[in-house]
């Protein structure tokens, strides 16, 4: 069954509009406009709440809509940290403007978070292995590590694992294992290796490339991709998550996908993640798939 997945522990993050190609949102006291190309409906609030209310505003390059410029409306700190605690989950997190819109964090991942965290904490293993891949400033990475797994943080951009390295320490956690490359090289190694986790987590983007250059196309290399993760797994013991924010990509493609490239699972979930605005509007923010076996 496709389910509606919204985080739901978030005290210092608030979505407060959302509409016309924007959201409003709320990073403990600093409120932000940005892009969202999803918000295809209306705003509920006026242009004028919206300036009034933003410290900064977000508006894209014309020549080059990856990139753009910040709009400083009203003073705020060149970095904050936002917190977020899950049961006896306590993170931090580092904050601050990118040319690339974002600001550090996915507030939406912290449903997956909290899943990673509960999955390693039950299972049934001295020393749980977490790979993370696309990893981002390493929400996911965070959390893995907080429930006591040995953690494997892959990126392609060597600027963004300076970032995350900054929020292991914001949590006073040590020994994560870096590694700036190519996911599908990365990956392809490991496999040649013999190696295998008990954790797995793809956020892949729609388009990227690695740090030589190489370049990655989701709907052309996640499949293969999916494959190598599945010989990753241990046999017995794991749980992996897929999730993907690409207008093209539905959930019934990554049911599909799944299916395709891992033997049937008994604990499996897959939907929408979103995260509803104070109007009660639910914004769409990625699909997911998440499942979790343990053989006895």
């Amino acid at each position: 069954m496709i389910k509606l997945l919204t985080p739901s522990h978030w005290k210092s993050y608030e979505l407060l509009d959302s509409g016309g190609f924007e959201k409003l949102e709320k990073f403990g006291s600093v409120i932000l406009s940005r892009p969202e190309p999803q918000a295809i409906w209306d705003k509920s609030l006026s242009e004028k709440e919206w300036e009034l209310t933003a410290h900064a505003t977000f508006k894209r390059d014309e020549i080059n809509p990856e990139k753009g410029l910040w709009k400083i409306n009203k003073k705020l700190p060149d970095l904050w940290h936002l917190p977020y605690t899950y049961t006896s989950l306590d993170l931090k997190f580092k904050l601050a403007l990118s040319s690339f819109k974002h600001i550090g964090i996915f507030p939406e991942q912290a449903s997956n978070w909290n899943y990673i965290y509960d999955a390693i904490r039950n299972l049934k293993t001295d020393k749980p292995k977490f790979l993370n891949l696309f990893a981002y400033t390493g929400g996911a990475s965070i959390a893995a590590a907080t429930a006591g797994a040995e953690v494997t943080h892959v990126d392609s951009i060597k600027q963004v694992i300076t970032w995350a390295r900054e929020n292991m320490e914001l949590n006073k956690l040590t020994d994560i294992r870096w590694v700036v490359e190519d996911v599908m090289k990365f990956v392809t190694r490991e496999v040649k290796r013999g190696n295998k986790y008990h954790g797995i987590i793809l956020d892949p983007p729609a388009y990227g490339r690695g740090p030589a250059g190489e370049k990655w196309i989701l709907e052309e290399h996640i499949k293969p991709l999916l494959k190598l993760c599945a010989q990753l797994l241990h046999p017995s013991k794991h749980f992996l998550i897929l999730n993907v924010y690409s207008l093209g990509f539905s959930t019934l493609i990554i049911d599909n996908l799944i299916k395709n490239c891992f033997p049937p699972s008994q604990n499996t979930e897959s939907g929408e993640l979103y995260i509803e605005d104070q109007h009660h509007k639910k914004l769409p923010l990625g699909v997911f798939y998440r499942f979790k076996n343990e053989i006895k």
